[in-house]
C-alpha cells in the first residue's frame, strides 16, 4: 500500500488528485493499473489518440479481438472503437471503488471523441453521446477538444447530464469560455429538471507545451533568457485564479445548492520537455486544492521519488500577470502562441488517429486467414 508520508500521498492531502496519462489493455488486465492505484495514489486515468496508437500498435494483446471483429465484418474505425471502448469500460471498472468511495469526485477514466470532428459541433455532440451510451459507466468522462465549435457541444452534453473532460485548453480566454459552457450546461440541466449532482467535469489546461512554444519564440527574439521556462506556470496560475472567480458568487451558489460540483482544473502535459528543467517542475509549482494533475507514469514515479509537495499554486499571482506583460513587451504574441498550440494540438491527435487506423488495418490484414 502507499506510504502515508510519500510525496504523492502528501500531494493528495493538499487537495490535488493524481491521474495517470496512459492506458493499455496490458496494464488494465495485468494488474499494473491496480498497482498504480494501490502504491502511487492514482485516482483516475486519461487517454487520447496518441496513447491508443502506442498501446494498440505494439504487442499481441489486441490481436484476438481484432480478428473477431474482422470476421464480423467490422471496418477499421468500428474495430478501433470496439477495442477502445472495451479498454475504457474495463478501466472504469478498476477505478469504480475509487469513484464510489469518493462520492464521484475521482475514479474517472477519459475517452476522447474522434479528433477529426474537432470543428464540427453537431457531430462532436453526437459522438460524445454515443460513447457515453455504449461504454455505459458512471465514471466515464468523454473528452471534447476546447475548439470554438467544441464549446457548444460541451454545453449541450453537460445539459444532457453527461460528464465531460474538456481537453486542449491553452489560453486564458478559452479557459474562461470553457467554464462558462459548463455552467450554462448545468443551468439548462437544472431548468429541465435534471440532477446536476450526477455530472462531473474537468478542464484540461495544457502546461509544458506552452513553455516549449514560448521558449522557441524567445530564442528567435534573443536576449531574453530570464523569461524562458516561466510562461506555462504563470498561465496556469492565472487560469486557477479565474476558476476561483467562476465557481463562486450567487450564480454558482444556486447551482451548488442543487448539487452541482465545480469543474476542476486539470493540469495536462505535465512532463518536462526541456532536459534543463526539473522533471517534477510542472507538478511542484501547480499544487493547490480542488485540482487534478494527469501525469505520465515516469513523472508520477519521479514525484514519488523526489517531489516536494507544497501548496505553491496561488503564490506568485501578481508576478504571473507581470510576466505576461513582459513577454508581450519582448515581442511574444500570446494570442498567436496559444492559437497555434490549439490548432497543432488538434492536428497532432487527428494525425495519431489516422496513423492508428493504418496500424489497425495492417494488423487486420496480417491476421486474416490466407
Amino acid at each position: 500500500m502507499a506510504d502515508a508520508n510519500s510525496p504523492l500521498q502528501r500531494l493528495s492531502a493538499l487537495g490535488q488528485s493524481v491521474w495517470v496519462d496512459f492506458l493499455s489493455r496490458e496494464s488494465i488486465r495485468g494488474g499494473h493499473l491496480q498497482e498504480l492505484i494501490d502504491d502511487y495514489s492514482v485516482v483516475g486515468a486519461t487517454s487520447n489518440p496518441t496513447i491508443f496508437q502506442k498501446a494498440m500498435g505494439s504487442g499481441e494483446v489486441y490481436d484476438e479481438q481484432i480478428n473477431e471483429l474482422a470476421g464480423d465484418g467490422k471496418d477499421v474505425a468500428e474495430t478501433f472503437w470496439a477495442l477502445a471502448q472495451q479498454d475504457i469500460a474495463e478501466a472504469c471498472d478498476v477505478f469504480r471503488s475509487v469513484w464510489d468511495g469518493g462520492q464521484g469526485r475521482d475514479g474517472y477514466v477519459s475517452l476522447e471523441v474522434d479528433p477529426r470532428l474537432a470543428y464540427d459541433t453537431l457531430e462532436t455532440y453526437r459522438e460524445a453521446m454515443r460513447i457515453h451510451n455504449e461504454v455505459d459507466r458512471p465514471n466515464l468522462m468523454v473528452k471534447i477538444p476546447a475548439t470554438r465549435p467544441g464549446l457548444a457541444a460541451i454545453e449541450d452534453v453537460i445539459a444532457k447530464g453527461r460528464s465531460i473532460n474538456v481537453t486542449l485548453i491553452f489560453s486564458l480566454r478559452r479557459y474562461a469560455e470553457v467554464a462558462e459552457s459548463y455552467i450554462r450546461g448545468l443551468e439548462r440541466l437544472v431548468a429541465e429538471g435534471g440532477d446536476p449532482s450526477t455530472v462531473a467535469s474537468v478542464a484540461s489546461f495544457f502546461v509544458s507545451r506552452i513553455d516549449t512554444e514560448g521558449d522557441k519564440r524567445l530564442d528567435l527574439i534573443g536576449g531574453v533568457e530570464t523569461l524562458k521556462g516561466h510562461l506555462a506556470i504563470a498561465n496556469a496560475r492565472l487560469a486557477y485564479d479565474h476558476y476561483l472567480e467562476a465557481f463562486a458568487g450567487p450564480r454558482w451558489e444556486y447551482l451548488a445548492g442543487k448539487g452541482a460540483t465545480p469543474q476542476r482544473v486539470l493540469w495536462a502535459s505535465t512532463s518536462t520537455k526541456n532536459p534543463d528543467y526539473k522533471d517534477t517542475m510542472y507538478v511542484e509549482e501547480l499544487i493547490g486544492p480542488d485540482t487534478v494533475n494527469t501525469m505520465p507514469e515516469e513523472t508520477i514515479k519521479a514525484f514519488k521519488d523526489h517531489g516536494s509537495p507544497e501548496p505553491r499554486l496561488r503564490s506568485g499571482m501578481l508576478q504571473a500577470r507581470d510576466l505576461l506583460e513582459e513577454l508581450r513587451a519582448a515581442g511574444v504574441d500570446y494570442d498567436d502562441l496559444t492559437d497555434t498550440l490549439e490548432r497543432e494540438g488538434v492536428e497532432k491527435f487527428a494525425d495519431s488517429f489516422d496513423e492508428l487506423m493504418g496500424v489497425l488495418e495492417g494488423k487486420r490484414k496480417a491476421l486474416a486467414p490466407a
